[in-house]
């Protein structure tokens, strides 16, 4: 791979990690878009895991950990392996509807570890329930933020491999 095209990627993957870092509304940032990004276009599946979590590594530095970490990572995680189903067959379709499904992984995953590590709501179905309503005041901004940044990922990089494909990098398995 040409260094324009790694200095593309990472470059991509830089300012979704620097918009965790930047003030913003809640969970309107560009984690979810940028894992889903790496997925589909990192050269390989295992640069698609590590490099997205690494830049959501390096802003944790800044911002700090907490319990739920595992959880956070392993929902990212997930998206990025949701992101390897768009390689081949990217649509404005297929590419809106799995940035909504990365807004749900990641709820779903996210909250049940806030309801498993906090220690905030009692462990029964009613305390799980009553975790993800508490969560949902945060999902909204987390769709919006998703099928933004998605928006501007997706479509900057196919502008990109349209006006400068030497810039550009073809995913392979």
């Amino acid at each position: 791979m040409k260094t324009t095209q790694w200095m593309t990627l990472i470059l991509m993957v830089l300012v979704a990690a620097f918009s965790r870092l930047i003030p913003h509304p809640w969970n309107f940032t560009a984690i979810g878009a940028m894992a889903l990004f790496g997925g589909t276009y990192f050269p390989s599946k295992k640069l698609s895991m590590v490099i997205p979590l690494a830049a959501l590594f390096v802003s944790d530095l800044v911002l700090g950990f907490h319990a739920t970490m595992l959880y956070v990572y392993a929902g990212f995680l997930a998206v990025v392996l949701l992101g390897w189903t768009l390689r081949e067959g990217k649509t404005v379709t297929r590419v809106g509807t799995m940035s909504l499904v990365t807004s749900a992984i990641f709820f779903l995953v996210s909250n049940f570890g806030v309801w498993m590590m906090e220690g905030l709501y009692p462990k029964t179905a009613q305390g799980l329930v009553a975790c993800y309503v508490a969560g949902i005041p945060f999902f909204g901004n987390q769709i919006l933020g998703d099928v933004f940044f998605t928006a501007v990922l997706f479509g900057g990089y196919e502008a990109i491999r349209k006006f400068a494909p030497d810039f550009a990098v073809k995913a392979t398995a």
